[in-house]
């Protein structure tokens, strides 16, 4: 005899709307509750439980992809990407998508899975993209290649992953949570002018120093900064100094750069970025297309160095001359999509 499963009473919150993320089981089930979730969106809100592709009209005019043809998401996230680039191939060719958060990859996989993309078509890998030539080395070369280098809203939106100074967690930032150390122990590793060269060279950061300086004073005093709140009123209080008219939205503005810079150093994300350009035209097939998007202007000026060398050395035949935005509707409909910037390059056909 079979055993009844308990009834699973749903989260109670205070009010009418549920605030805590934990709450928020409407949105954290996105395939299950498709009315709440577009009554979300069309209030320029994302849902808690997934992440809005950004510049998907875009992206597609600009592959033109072809049926039999084969591609590579390199970030995979949400999969809304992926998913529209193996619209357009119509069950004829093959998608490689590449992720490191073991958390949101087993979900991603099997959503794909369940609209009906088995592994004839789609192959997902555990794999930093700072690695496509592993990817290449079986399922490449490839007729198109996307690398979104925005953090999924999944990670940002979750406490348990210490992404955002707005709510508190861990203060952690790890794309891989079981890789490396997190952001509340490379604090105690670095020094003031370390840390001050960190912020500024990640984040264009103007209080560098005197964040810098309070931090590692808070740690010295033996004071804790293992939370994101933690850190966050740290920032706070290095810049009480300002005018009040003035502080708040200061504030706001250096907790998110502070955290970008930190995010930044945690994930190597420079390093990964320039190995994953470098190795970018040996993936690529002769006319490959490769359509990247950036979100901060250090990222960008990255991408933007690499497509003009490679331009210039004839192995690129065209690039984006102006970086491509999304469109005020898209803006507005999701506001995460607001600091998008995208650039695209196409391999000469002259190259192997």
């Amino acid at each position: 005899m079979n055993e009844q499963q308990p009834h699973k009473r749903r989260v109670r919150y205070k009010g009418t709307h549920p605030r805590a993320y934990h709450e928020k089981y409407k949105e954290l089930n996105p395939e299950k509750y498709r009315d709440t979730i577009e009554k979300v969106i069309q209030k320029g809100s994302t849902p808690a439980g997934m992440h809005i592709p950004i510049c998907v009209k875009e992206i597609l005019e600009f592959f033109q992809i072809k049926p039999g043809q084969s591609g590579l998401d390199a970030t995979l996230g949400y999969g809304g990407h992926s998913q529209k680039m193996l619209e357009a191939l119509q069950g004829k060719g093959h998608l490689c998508a590449l992720d490191i958060d073991p958390i949101e990859i087993v979900k991603t996989r099997k959503r794909l899975e369940n609209l009906g993309y088995s592994d004839d078509i789609l192959t997902v890998m555990s794999l930093n993209f700072a690695n496509i030539d592993q990817a290449a080395a079986k399922y490449g070369p490839f007729h198109f290649l996307l690398a979104d280098l925005g953090v999924s809203s999944m990670q940002i939106d979750n406490p348990t992953r210490g992404f955002s100074y707005k709510n508190e967690g861990p203060l952690d930032l790890r794309l891989n949570p079981t890789s490396g150390i997190p952001a509340a122990q490379r604090l105690k590793e670095l020094n003031t002018q370390e840390l001050e060269w960190m912020f500024m060279e990640n984040s264009d950061e103007p209080y560098a120093k005197e964040i810098a300086r309070s931090i590692t004073g808070s740690l010295r005093k033996g004071l804790p900064i293992e939370t994101t709140t933690q850190l966050a009123d740290i920032i706070a209080q290095t810049l009480s100094f300002l005018p009040e008219k003035d502080r708040k939205e200061a504030v706001k503005k250096s907790c998110t750069r502070v955290f970008q810079a930190l995010r930044i150093d945690v994930n190597s994300e420079f390093e990964v970025l320039d190995s994953f350009l470098q190795k970018l035209p040996a993936v690529m097939a002769p006319g490959g297309r490769i359509a990247i998007l950036t979100f901060h202007s250090g990222e960008d000026r990255l991408v933007k160095k690499s497509f003009k060398e490679l331009y210039r050395a004839g192995i690129y035949s065209d690039i984006a001359k102006d970086v491509i935005r999304p469109s005020a509707e898209e803006c507005a409909r999701n506001t995460r999509a607001k600091s998008t910037k995208m650039r695209w390059a196409i391999k000469n056909e002259n190259f192997c």
